[in-house]
């Protein structure tokens, strides 16, 4: 593997990485405030590590094309890990896109059942990467 593929790889970790800290602290966060001008806020954090998420996972298999005109090769648990992951941040970027877009006439306790779920699509996508990356 060349220089310029590893630092390729290594700034689209590091975009992944921060979309992930913002899909799971923010989320965490918003569960446990009450003031829905900071969760509002925060929803925009979230939604934006959500597609930062969905945008840098795919960059990865575009480097990988890119470098041996092929995707990336796995199967099984992996395959699986990566649908889960997809699922999740499509899940989580449709109920962000939501919850700024409609959310103002939701009850109280809607909005936090949004943010549980959010906290939990996000726990699960990052756990999911744990076995895409030991299964792959």
């Amino acid at each position: 593997m060349s220089a310029v593929q590893n630092l390729g790889y290594s700034a689209i970790q590091v975009v992944h990485n921060f979309g992930a800290v913002a899909t799971v602290g923010g989320s965490i966060i918003a569960v446990q405030m009450r003031e829905e001008a900071l969760r509002r806020r925060l929803a925009h954090l979230v939604l934006f590590g959500w597609v930062a998420q969905a945008a840098s996972g795919a960059s990865f298999g575009l480097v990988t094309y890119y470098y041996y005109q092929h995707l990336p090769d796995i199967s099984g648990i992996a395959v699986d890990a990566l649908s889960i992951k997809m699922i999740c941040a499509s899940l989580g970027i449709l109920q962000l896109m939501t919850y700024l877009w409609q959310s103002e006439r939701w009850t109280d306790l809607t909005r936090s059942k949004v943010w549980i779920s959010s906290a939990a699509l996000a726990i699960t996508a990052i756990s999911a990467a744990a076995f895409l990356r030991w299964f792959s």
